[in-house]
Order: structure tokens, then C-alpha cells, then sequence
């Protein structure tokens, strides 16, 4: 097996590969303390990004041409998505309410900061991906509180200001490098030998620095999944519901509104993946332990979800 296949290994295999650094993860982490490995995470989510940004156009930001996509992402994730939490809330979790919190976090809090990377990964939109990723984690950041306040019935304290330097490191840091690198990379290389030798590498970088978050992520939350093992079924049973819902929601809109499937692709993941960093350091610091979990649980949903769609959709074109 020679280098390029073995660093191209994760990209083509994705669908074995998480769940193998899930389950190594949670091993991992109750008996091995990972948190030190914290501090890379910014820098790594920053990596995984950075490649998807590598030819795109800083005029696209301003030049929003999807009208329809926007308008359906916002529809989605401002309004259907968050009454959909709290009617799976209501159904399944009445009876515990700190679960039902942690559902709620998840729903109102949207911008995954994967997305652009995993929609470089599928085949999607990633100019259109990047600006509504970055709509997203705005007026997400500024609704939330507002949207728990009506929901819960008491005000969440969002660090807008801690959000506001999240997004800039996170989309605009990796999109100035990506647009300096591109320009620089012209300068060597022709279009054709870009697209040919090194654009095909890019998914790759990604999937790197995708297997370290979820490692990180999943070991550091280890311990706080099975301290409380009665609550687990219960949890489990409304976030498969929950993504269940998303998905058919997004799958039915895609194919209505959405002939190019990439624009289809690209509305199920910036509506799907939802911003769990965020959310779990929400939960951790605003709410009982209970809420941490359900948010750590999520965890082991989107990624995978996504992952097993891809492969399904690439089999039975489901958008």
C-alpha cells in the first residue's frame, strides 16, 4: 500500500472508520484522561476546514444567489426545527426534564462547525454551504437564549462575543488561507494539474483532523455518558427520533424545492449537523450534568448519520 493510498485511507472509508474511533474513544477515555488533548481542538477544527475553503471566491460571500436555499435553511433551522425538539421533548422526555433541556439546546443551536468540510466530502455546495454555515452560527448564537427563554422558561446567558471569535477562527481564518493558498498554488500549477493532483487530496486533510475532533470529543465525555446509565435508553430513544425526523423533514424538502441534488446535500447538512460544541459547553456550564449528557450522546449520532446517508444515497439517490 503506498502513502497516497494510506492517507487517502480515512476519506474513502469513512463509514468504518467513525464508528472504530467512537467505541476507541469511549474506551479510551475512562481510563485515560484526554482533556489535555482540548487545547488542539480549535486548531484542528481549523485545519478540517481549511481545505474546503482552498478556491473559493471571496466575492461569493456577497454575491448570495441561492435565495431559495437560504430562505429553506432558515425556515428549517429557526422555526420547524426547534418546534420539532420540543414536541419529541413533550412525547418522550415529559417525565425527565433535564433530558428534555438537552434536546431543546440542540435544536435551537444550528451552524455545525464540520459542515463545509463534510460538504466538500459529499459532493455538495460548499460556496453555498460556507455562507449559510456562517448565517447560521450568527443568528444562531444571538436566538438561542431567546428561543430556550420561550421554551424553558428562563434565560440562557450566551458569551456572544466568545461565539463572535469561534466563528471568525473557525470559517473566516481557514477562508483567508484557503483563498491566499489557491492563489498561491495557481501561481505552480495549472487549473487542470490543481484539479487533477491536488484537489483530489483535499478531502483527505479533512478526514484527519475529523477522526481527532470526534476522538477528542467522544473520550472527553466518556465518563459523563456512563455515569448515568438509567437515563441512556430513554436518551438514545429521543435522539434517534429526533434525527430521524430531521432527516426525513430535509429529504422531503430537498426533493420538492431542490432538482440539483447538490444543493439538495447541501441543505440536509447545514440542517443536520448541529453545533455541539457549542451546545455541550451550554449545558455544561448552564445545566445540571443530566443535560451534559444528552448533548455528549448527540455525539454519536450526527456524524455517523450523515455518514451512513452518503452511502445510501450514493446506492439509492434519496435526494
Amino acid at each position: 500500500m503506498n502513502i497516497h493510498r494510506i492517507f487517502t485511507f480515512p476519506s474513502r472509508n469513512l463509514v468504518t472508520i467513525i464508528p472504530l474511533v467512537i467505541v476507541t474513544a469511549l474506551i479510551f477515555g475512562r481510563f485515560i484522561d484526554t482533556t489535555p488533548l482540548k487545547t488542539l481542538l480549535l486548531p484542528v477544527a481549523m485545519l478540517v476546514i481549511y481545505p474546503a475553503m482552498i478556491g473559493f471566491q471571496p466575492g461569493e460571500l456577497l454575491r448570495f444567489t441561492e435565495t431559495r436555499l437560504l430562505l429553506c435553511n432558515l425556515v428549517l433551522n429557526f422555526l420547524v426545527i426547534p418546534l420539532l425538539g420540543l414536541f419529541i421533548g413533550s412525547l418522550l422526555l415529559a417525565p425527565w426534564p433535564d433530558l428534555r433541556t438537552g434536546l431543546l439546546i440542540i435544536s435551537v443551536i444550528p451552524g455545525g462547525n464540520m459542515v463545509a468540510a463534510f460538504t466538500m466530502l459529499f459532493g455538495g455546495n460548499v460556496k453555498a454551504s460556507v455562507k449559510l454555515s456562517v448565517c447560521n452560527l450568527m443568528l444562531g448564537s444571538l436566538l438561542a437564549p431567546w428561543y430556550l427563554y420561550l421554551l424553558l422558561g428562563q434565560l440562557v446567558e450566551v458569551d456572544i462575543v466568545h461565539i463572535s471569535k469561534s466563528i471568525g477562527l473557525v470559517v473566516f481564518v481557514p477562508l483567508c488561507l484557503g483563498i491566499l493558498t489557491y492563489k498561491l498554488l495557481l501561481r505552480r500549477y495549472s487549473q487542470e494539474q490543481y484539479k487533477k493532483n491536488i484537489k483530489p487530496m483535499l478531502p483527505a486533510v479533512s478526514s484527519w483532523g475529523l477522526i481527532f475532533i470526534i476522538f477528542t470529543s467522544m473520550s472527553m465525555k466518556s465518563e459523563l455518558i456512563f455515569t448515568y446509565p438509567e437515563l441512556l435508553l430513554q436518551s438514545l430513544l429521543s435522539l434517534t427520533l429526533w434525527y430521524a425526523a430531521v432527516f426525513v423533514l430535509c429529504i422531503l424538502v430537498s426533493r420538492l424545492l431542490f432538482p440539483d441534488k447538490k444543493d439538495g446535500m447541501t441543505l440536509l447538512l447545514n440542517v443536520e449537523l448541529r453545533n455541539l460544541p457549542i451546545a455541550i459547553s451550554l449545558a455544561a456550564t448552564a445545566f445540571s450534568p443530566q443535560v451534559a449528557m444528552l448533548v455528549a450522546l448527540a455525539f454519536l449520532f450526527q456524524q455517523q448519520l450523515v455518514l451512513w446517508f452518503w452511502k445510501l444515497d450514493k446506492r439509492f439517490k434519496i435526494l
